[in-house]
């Protein structure tokens, strides 16, 4: 039963991370600095865990000094540059090539939880990767023709999916010390300090004093930024990272169905069948 719990736990992170078009997309519109995305996840998710733990659960705020490099990884490297490359990539080619180039990261966590974790490379893995990076290129309609891809564009989709890859690579070396909780709260805690170096003060302001706004924000930082980093840390607790990362693939799934039942955006047959293809990859692993 901890192993199917710890596989809903990844799935419903992915689901989260989904939904995240339902902020960020109208927040864009209102005007706000993709950077500023990035402070908004960040310190907004630092302050509602501190909020939280401060709480219910303050042995989260003790850590050894010695493992500062592992958290300064996932904050930093794994949460920060992978955003900053993500927004990056989305303003220089389409929507739909970004999330296809996000979603290679299943091929890189796996060669590298082999390496690393020791983790069997299996048919079956293999076989789900496939089936998983299959689904995504059929979600995002690349099949299709017409999207738009630039070199640096390529760059930074395949950057984001590396920084992406890292934190289920970088997580599992805090969960053997601490709780799944604890290394959310100090991943955030460095992801936090990182973004204070790329905010735009006075556009945040602006945007943010707009009640409309600032509950899209509230909502970007509770539903698409804290609740997943916890929910997916705690599967990864109990599911290998390669397994955990393919699974994660369902997210742009999600995100499509959000774009097409409330924003209107179109949807194609290949939605469906991706969506086929994805499950299958996670009835394979389970």
């Amino acid at each position: 039963m901890k192993k199917y719990a710890s596989y809903a736990c990844i799935l419903a992170a992915a689901a989260c991370w989904g939904c995240i078009g339902l902020f960020n997309r109208p927040l864009l519109n209102a005007g706000i600095a993709p950077e500023n995305l990035v402070v908004i996840r960040n310190l907004g998710g630092l302050a509602v865990l501190a909020l939280f733990f401060l709480c219910t659960d303050r042995s989260v705020f003790k850590m050894r000094a010695k493992h500062l490099p592992i958290f300064a990884a996932t904050g930093i490297i794994s949460v920060v540059l992978f955003t900053l490359c993500y927004f990056n990539a989305q303003k220089l080619c389409s929507i739909s090539v970004s999330a296809i180039l996000l979603y290679t990261a299943p091929a890189m966590v796996v060669p590298m939880s082999a390496l690393v974790f020791k983790e069997k490379i299996t048919g079956k893995k293999l076989l789900a990767l496939a089936l998983a990076l299959l689904g995504c290129a059929l979600v995002t309609d690349i099949f299709t023709g017409g999207l738009s891809l630039t070199t640096k564009g390529l760059l930074f989709g395949l950057g984001a999916a590396f920084f992406y890859a890292l934190y289920s690579i970088f997580a599992p070396f805090g969960l053997r010390h601490y709780s799944p909780l604890a290394v959310v709260f100090w991943t955030f805690v460095f992801a936090a300090l990182g973004a204070l170096f790329v905010a735009d003060w006075g556009n945040l302001m602006t945007v943010l004093s707009v009640p409309q706004n600032a509950l899209l924000a509230a909502g970007l930082v509770l539903l698409s930024t804290v609740a997943p980093y916890i929910l997916y840390t705690k599967g990864l607790a109990n599911v290998e990272s390669g397994k955990a990362s393919i699974m994660a693939s369902i997210e742009p799934v999600v995100g499509t169905l959000v774009g097409t039942l409330v924003f209107g955006e179109p949807i194609s047959a290949g939605v469906f069948l991706g969506l086929a293809c994805i499950l299958a990859c996670v009835y394979i692993l389970r």
